[in-house]
């Protein structure tokens, strides 16, 4: 009798290949199939020669080898390709078996994807999977979400094959219905483009404020790293900075400056707009890799526009201190936003999010990987309906004392010309969070001079709502109430 395996892996990118040789060394079967079956050939001849994989050349071969409930993971390019792929597995396959989705797809096909393959009798799962190449090969950050009846024949193998934290707890558990877990993995890559951006700013304050060299800001992140801020990123940027080509050169001095995204941080701030949810920080390092892609642009305005661009001259080390504290703090912020977020669309869409068990996912085999989320999942534990992170009593202690930094650090950016757009916005966010009263009353009243959208009293009771003649010529007619 045929062995039959326990997964079938569709895409031999090196994602989908690392992922198999990963599976395959906890002791899964796996079958592997690619449209162009050369690839199939190349890798069952190589990385995977000897091991429990079976290259297939057809779908047919592949469903064909599987044990039952087959269980059949697409890694392969978000958007039609997962399509074009479910219409051909569906007539091969029987009811309770099951297809998964491992890609970066937008959580609204997954929603989309899971209610149309569980009419066909079958079960849908989407799964964020973070930790890039190497995650996959030795350990990634899952994030699964879908029909829940499927959870129990794939629980297995994804927390085998998952990192784990340091305490060996698995990076992966059940995030949700339909496309709680592809949801997850998007808030998750906005939180990577926020932690990413103020590094960049905290850089580029050093370098070009502090005019500190590669080695010198070597130094300070590998101190860092040490501390409170100790994250896979802080790890990597100390890294960077210090390595050199064969030349002697240092390699991040030689890449250009513009920088590339996929859209995942897009669709975060798109779907906090939908929200409405201010994802402010996050935003603002959506729009400064935006803004970095302009370099034709930015090189003829250097040109033309002139502004200050001086040197820092008060004490150094103060302010490189004034930096890890304003790193830290923004840091703070850009995750309260994005977990405000996950908890909006929770009740849009009737997800029963575990905060804290998130946070515990993320402990390790994400890029966002840091000793930070530890502290969130404490936070989660002490009060599981938090509102915002930075109601937490150990948050809120330490955003309190680096305020003074925080601001230092971005009016000195401000007079040094040196933008920091989502430090910046962190500030103004938490600020903006911790203000009883906010201009919006005069903004209402704006409203509704030119348009009659009416506004709230002070004086009454929430829900009702009133409309001023203001010109003496506008009548009492006013428009329809709405909240976007």
């Amino acid at each position: 009798m045929e062995n039959l395996m326990d997964i079938g892996l569709i895409g031999l990118a090196v994602m989908g290949e690392n992922l198999a040789l990963n599976m395959e060394s906890k002791g899964f079967g796996v079958a592997v199939y690619n449209r162009t079956t050369s690839k199939v050939d190349a890798f069952i001849s190589g990385r995977a020669k000897g091991k429990n994989i079976k290259g297939c050349h057809s779908l047919e071969e592949l469903v064909k080898s599987l044990k039952k409930p087959r269980k059949i993971m697409l890694m392969v390019k978000a958007g039609s390709p997962v399509d074009e792929f479910i219409e051909l597995l569906i007539p091969l396959l029987e009811p309770g078996d099951i297809i998964i989705d491992g890609g970066n797809s937008n959580f609204q096909d997954t929603i989309r994807r899971t209610k149309y393959v569980e009419s066909k009798g079958l079960l849908y799962i989407g799964t964020g999977v973070s930790g890039g190449e190497e995650g996959a090969l030795t350990g990634p950050s899952m994030m699964p979400g879908g029909s829940p009846s499927a959870w129990q024949y794939v629980k297995g193998i994804f927390q085998s094959i998952c990192a784990k934290t340091p305490e060996g707890e698995p990076c992966c558990d059940w995030i949700g219905e339909n496309g709680a877990g592809h949801f997850v993995k998007m808030v998750h890559n906005g939180i990577e483009y926020g932690d990413m951006q103020m590094i960049c700013e905290t850089y580029h304050l050093m370098k070009m404020g502090l005019g500190m060299t590669n080695e010198e800001m070597h130094q300070v992140f590998a101190e860092w790293y040490k501390g409170e801020l100790n994250s896979y990123l802080i790890e990597i940027t100390r890294d960077i900075l210090a390595y050199k080509d064969e030349d002697g050169n240092y390699v991040v001095d030689l890449i250009l400056d513009t920088a590339g995204q996929k859209g995942t941080g897009k669709w975060t701030v798109i779907t906090a707009l939908d929200e409405g949810q201010p994802l402010t920080a996050i935003s603002e390092a959506v729009f400064a890799r935006c803004l970095s892609a302009l370099k034709d642009e930015r090189v003829k305005a250097s040109k033309v526009i002139k502004g200050n661009l001086g040197k820092y001259n008060g004490n150094k080390n103060e302010f490189i201190n004034d930096l890890r504290k304003a790193l830290y703090a923004s840091k703070i912020v850009s995750y309260a936003q994005g977990y405000q977020l996950m908890r909006s669309a929770a009740k849009t869409y009737n997800w029963k999010l575990n905060y804290g068990g998130i946070a515990l996912i993320w402990r390790g085999g994400c890029i966002i990987r840091s000793v930070f989320l530890g502290k969130i999942k404490e936070a989660f534990d002490r009060n599981p309906n938090l509102e915002n992170l930075l109601l937490d009593p150990f948050f809120a202690s330490v955003v309190n004392e680096s305020q003074e930094s925080w601001r230092r650090v971005v009016s000195n950016a401000v007079n040094l010309g040196i933008p920091v757009p989502a430090m910046a916005s962190a500030l103004a966010y938490f600020d903006g969070y911790r203000s009883e009263w906010l201009p919006a009353n005069l903004l209402q009243a704006q409203r509704d001079y030119f348009g009659a959208h009416t506004y709230e009293r002070i004086d009454r009771p929430r829900g009702e709502f009133f409309h001023t003649n203001w010109t003496g010529r506008g009548g009492t007619t006013s428009a329809s109430t709405y909240t976007v």
